[in-house]
């Protein structure tokens, strides 16, 4: 039974494409590395499935927050690439905005209870 600290948790709607656009305003990575990257830096707690990372990319990559382009991976295959847009940028600082403003509200509530 994994302890609390490693539990994955479901991620609240939305908050996907707020992790995607986090995750490449450290650098062009294919998808797979952005489900890594993910995972990562949350100490294992989130995880996101294929089924839900690449229509998230191609969601993202269709309002012009992405761009992909063809490339080969370091194990030698072929893999498609994404990098923030500049749109993309300033979508990720409102996007955090908004996330952190909601967070503190729903923090302060419980701690009202």
């Amino acid at each position: 039974m994994p302890n609390q600290r490693t539990r994955r948790i479901d991620m609240p709607q939305g908050t996907l494409d707020l992790l995607i656009l986090r995750t490449l305003a450290l650098g062009t990575q294919h998808g797979w590395a952005i489900a890594e990257r993910v995972q990562q830096m949350s100490s294992d707690v989130l995880q996101i499935q294929q089924g839900s990372l690449y229509p998230a990319l191609h969601r993202l990559e269709r309002r012009g927050w992405i761009k992909a382009k063809w490339g080969t991976s370091d194990n030698n295959r072929r893999a498609k690439y994404y990098e923030l847009t500049k749109s993309g940028r300033t979508q990720l600082e409102a996007e955090k905005d908004s996330w952190e403003k909601l967070t503190a509200a729903v923090s302060q509530v419980l701690r009202a209870i």
